[in-house]
């Protein structure tokens, strides 16, 4: 927000604020009762794969800056096994997950692309 670094330019950096935005939305449709547990677990996640792709990003070593990468590709995992506990209880009956679903194939894309060695 303040510090105008490199990182805020990339593309997964960009994508990685939307996709936690769209999070959060989604978990605000969640039941009552799933506040403290799946919908909180869902916001941490996704807050994580940003802070993670923000703080990879500033490490001098490949190797350390892959390994934020992974985690943030991890917490992408995480929210996908979220959504399909939350799909099986049919918390989306009434909402479009189309949008979040693209958004998390296109997080793990962009992480994956980061984390392969290149050829």
């Amino acid at each position: 927000m303040f510090l105008h670094l490199s990182h805020t330019k990339l593309e997964v950096y960009k994508s990685s604020r939307e996709f936690a935005f769209e999070c959060y939305q989604l978990t605000s449709i969640l039941p009552a009762e799933e506040k403290y547990a799946m919908s909180s677990q869902i916001r941490r996640a996704a807050l994580s794969v940003h802070l993670n792709i923000a703080e990879g990003s500033s490490r001098k070593s490949e190797v350390e800056r892959k390994r934020y990468y992974e985690i943030a590709r991890g917490s992408v995992i995480e929210i996908d096994a979220a959504l399909d506990i939350a799909n099986d209880l049919q918390y989306f009956n009434n909402f479009n997950t189309e949008k979040l679903g693209e958004s998390i194939v296109k997080m793990f894309k962009l992480l994956s692309g980061m984390i392969e060695p290149k050829h």
